[in-house]
């Protein structure tokens, strides 16, 4: 073999290695894309069970195809909050068995025919990735050009990537044919009969391609020249596993203890498994003489040995995961830590999750479920205030304030951040949701802070309303705690059936206020109540009654977003027509006008 035949020779294994990893990257895309993130958003919800959690994270694995990826989202989630170190490390663990799964799509290229010329043979070559590409190509090019729904364009760049990735393997395959009779070839590998060389050149090359299927594709190219044994093969493939986690630790900066931690486990977990098994393959070759080390190794080898190396790490190291987290915080030291279950911090707004757009979706729809709950915190402290009045509550809700209005602007700059990647039609429809809705929590907030100033006023001048005056903005204000309520609760839940019950009530509370506004009139007439607190009264109902406006915002950007109609539309047919919503409005209205010893109050 010439020199320039070798240079020709090393382009090629370099771009069939381009090839390869393109094709992953645009098959995780797609793949990611294709489940919304519904497997990767079950790890927020991660149980004690490890066995559950080892599934989950072999499930997520399989279907993102990159255990790096895994790694940074669990970074991510431990980084915000989301999650703790402990329940990461069974995921860890899941993670490194579904990655092998990559290697055993590999093996396809591997496939050998029986030479009858038969159906069987038939079958075999077109399981042969030189075979079937093409036409994999051919179907995704297609989907991508000529398919309407995102989800078919999705499942064609799936297809392309994953024949990118087999030409890529094919080229490099090609690529070292020739090897198989150099005699240099041959003396390079003889290098490699050194466990520990062969663990480190594994290790270091995967920690600059930043892909352990990519190094497993490489080595599984060069067992074609038939020179490589399984002894070889064996501590290159743990090396492999060890430089995969160069991801994960550039991962780690600028975040938490606890989630370099999460790096810091992964790390371990691979050094482990190799410390604890190296030693014992060399027993097994040198003392033993266990003759399969000595053969000649193929892909299906190389596929079954990193299984079995990541399956064995796992089976060694999972009674130990409380050492492995005791020993991640010796290493990572304590030191001065953000506590997340603070009210000012906002959970899952993790830059690194913006590498998988759904996930970040998903992250930030608990960010707005938590500044949900702290605005209905706010408003109804703000509305027992006015009942009866607390200096301190005055003080946590002017700060309440001013926590949700950063949350209000880091969540949608989060959104934003989000909005620029490539998402699917329902992660849009979700972003567009919260945009608005957030919008209504720092808006309600706003008007706590004006009841506040109401209640203060009064305080501060020694005036306060006439019993029949309180008793009236008792039955209104509870009237908007449970359109508070509802209207929170349905957006938490994302549940339509409670959105739909929040006009009504709303329409309610239009009628109450107007109801209180003219017997604010006749008091005024009557000399009943002075021309101060005749000003400070209105303030309060028209506060109130922008609160519940507001309700009624967020219930009916549910209903218009999920049920994809016009909201004018919609609120007029319904005010006109339904007969369900005018019942709830007559139930409504008995409820709450009886208190006020009206009855017969009709819908408008």
């Amino acid at each position: 073999m010439d020199n320039d035949f070798s240079i020709f020779n090393i382009f090629t294994l370099l771009g069939g290695l381009a090839f390869f990893l393109y094709g992953m990257n645009v098959m995780s895309t797609g793949l990611e894309k294709l489940t919304g993130g519904k497997l990767e958003v079950a790890l927020k919800k991660m149980t004690s069970n490890k066995i559950k959690s080892i599934l989950l994270g072999m499930g997520v694995t399989v279907a993102i195809q990159s255990s790096s990826a895994m790694t940074v989202m669990l970074v991510g989630f431990v980084n915000s909050g989301i999650m703790t170190l402990g329940q990461t490390v069974a995921v860890c663990f899941g993670a490194d068995i579904g990655t092998t799964f990559t290697a055993w799509i590999l093996c396809l290229g591997d496939i050998k025919e029986t030479g009858s010329g038969n159906a069987l043979d038939f079958v075999l070559r077109m399981l042969k990735p030189k075979s079937f590409s093409p036409l994999v190509a051919l179907a995704g090019v297609i989907l991508i050009m000529f398919a309407k729904k995102n989800k078919k364009k999705d499942i064609g760049r799936i297809l392309v990537g994953f024949a990118v990735l087999m030409t890529g393997m094919s080229l490099m395959s090609d690529s070292v044919d020739p090897l198989a009779n150099s005699p240099d070839f041959q003396k390079l590998l003889t290098a490699f009969e050194n466990p520990v060389l062969g663990v480190a050149v594994g290790a270091i090359f995967t920690g600059i391609i930043q892909s352990s299927a990519g190094s497993i594709g490489i080595l599984m190219a060069f067992s074609k020249s038939g020179a490589l044994t399984y002894g070889m093969a064996l501590p290159i493939i743990m090396g492999c596993n060890i430089g995969t986690c160069v991801t994960a630790l550039i991962s780690t900066f600028g975040v938490n203890k606890d989630a370099k931690r999460v790096a810091c486990i992964h790390i371990l977990v691979k050094i482990i498994g190799t410390i604890v098994l190296l030693p014992v393959v060399l027993i097994l070759q040198n003392i033993v003489g266990l003759g399969i080390l000595e053969q000649t190794v193929g892909y299906t080898g190389i596929a079954v040995m990193h299984t079995i190396f990541n399956v064995a790490t796992t089976a060694i190291l999972l009674p130990f995961t409380k050492q492995l987290v005791s020993l991640s915080m010796f290493i990572v030291r304590d030191g001065k830590e953000t506590d997340f279950s603070h009210k000012k911090n906002l959970l899952g707004l993790d830059e690194r999750l913006l590498k998988t757009p759904a996930v970040a979706v998903e992250a930030c729809k608990g960010a707005a479920i938590q500044m949900a709950e702290l605005t209905r915190e706010t408003i109804i402290m703000a509305l027992d205030n006015l009942k009866e009045y607390d200096s301190g509550k005055c003080e946590t809700i002017i700060e309440n304030e001013d926590i949700i209005d950063g949350f209000e602007d880091k969540i949608n700059s989060y959104l934003l951040k989000i909005s620029k990647k490539s998402v699917t039609g329902n992660d849009s429809r979700s972003l567009s949701k919260m945009m608005h809705c957030v919008g209504n929590f720092e808006r309600i907030s706003d008007h706590a802070v004006n009841l506040v100033e109401s209640a203060q006023e009064m305080h501060d001048k020694g005036i306060t309303f006439s019993g029949e005056c309180k008793a009236e903005i008792h039955v209104i204000t509870d009237a908007i705690r449970e359109n508070i309520n509802r209207a929170i609760d349905s957006y938490n839940a994302n549940d339509l059936s409670i959105a739909h019950t929040v006009e009504p009530l709303e329409e309610v509370v239009d009628n109450l206020s107007t109801e209180l506004k003219n017997r604010h009139i006749r008091r005024l007439q009557n000399d009943e109540c002075t021309v101060e607190l005749g000003y400070i009264f209105q303030d309060v109902l028209t506060n109130l009654e922008r609160v519940s406006d507001h309700c009624s915002n967020i219930a009916g950007c549910l209903i218009e977003t999920d049920e994809k109609t016009n909201l004018h539309a919609y609120l007029h047919d319904v005010k006109e027509n339904d007969e369900i919503f005018r019942q709830q409005y007559r139930s409504y209205a008995d409820e709450y006008f009886s208190r006020l010893g009206v009855s017969g109050v009709q819908a408008k």
